[in-house]
């Protein structure tokens, strides 16, 4: 796990891809928004979204509204068709916590360095609907958020207690996003490097969550995931199991779901 951005050949630092999420802290306090991550869900501040003319005649904006659209049905199909969303829909039935999508779930115009977030306030999950354009990205975003849902649901999570939030960080890229693929893409695995891969990944994606939401410094955001990480890796609950990509393994946990008392479809 590394703590600084990497540099390109002519000193500048590139741009990073849009995290998976980023946890929504709607603090009242004047200035408080860059602090907890809430400048980064304009929409969540009850501002409607304003296309620069720039943008729109390159064609870069102004489509917000078919964009809602489309990520709305995303969110519908993968309500419907996908077994991770499902069975995690299921978990949050059986924890009490039960997701009405018209509800919980909200798509709107995000900064372009998430992808999604979740808004515990309101209980809510967000998808970015600029960012997240097609059925697959969305189907990540929901069961990511939705494994933040389940903690606050089951754990009484405060999001402002930075081990609370790495915990979380940890299990949500745990069970959702990290294979030899992707470890391989961001540098922390290689042939020589095999059985840390999947660990370095985990601790690379929880880092960059909790920077992009607390401003604090990498050490201090390290330190934190090193302190939980041992235990939160190993929580599995509410999925059972880690998803390798171009596997099985997704429609195996959504099959092994009742045995953990999910009710699922």
């Amino acid at each position: 796990m590394t703590s600084k951005a990497s540099q390109t050949a002519d000193g500048k630092t590139p741009r990073s891809p849009p995290i998976p999420n980023a946890v929504i802290d709607r603090s009242d306090r004047e200035g408080d928004e860059k602090q907890w991550g809430y400048d980064l869900y304009p929409e969540r501040r009850g501002e409607k979204y304003k296309p620069s003319w720039g943008r729109v005649l390159l064609g870069m904006e102004g489509t917000e509204s078919l964009d809602k659209i489309k990520c709305e049905r995303n969110v519908y199909a993968c309500v419907k068709k996908s077994p991770m969303v499902k069975l995690m829909m299921a978990a949050l039935k059986s924890s009490g916590c039960e997701i009405d999508i018209r509800r919980h779930i909200a798509c709107e115009v995000c900064d372009t360095s998430v992808s999604g977030g979740y808004d515990p306030v309101l209980n809510q999950v967000v998808v970015c609907q600029n960012i997240a354009r097609n059925e697959g990205i969305v189907q990540g975003v929901l069961t990511h958020e939705m494994i933040h849902m389940f903690d606050y649901c089951n754990n009484n999570l405060d999001f402002k207690n930075i081990d609370h939030l790495a915990c979380t960080e940890i299990r949500a890229a745990n069970l959702t996003h990290c294979s030899f693929l992707s470890a391989c893409t961001q540098g922390d695995a290689s042939p020589f490097k095999i059985k840390q891969a999947h660990q370095d990944c985990v601790k690379t994606k929880a880092l960059n969550s909790v920077l992009a939401v607390r401003k604090v410094t990498p050490e201090e955001a390290i330190a934190a995931v090193e302190r939980v990480f041992p235990k939160c890796y190993n929580d599995l609950e509410p999925i059972g199991r880690r998803i390798r990509r171009n596997s099985k393994d997704m429609y195996k946990a959504y099959m092994e779901g009742p045995m953990y008392g999910y009710d699922v479809d």
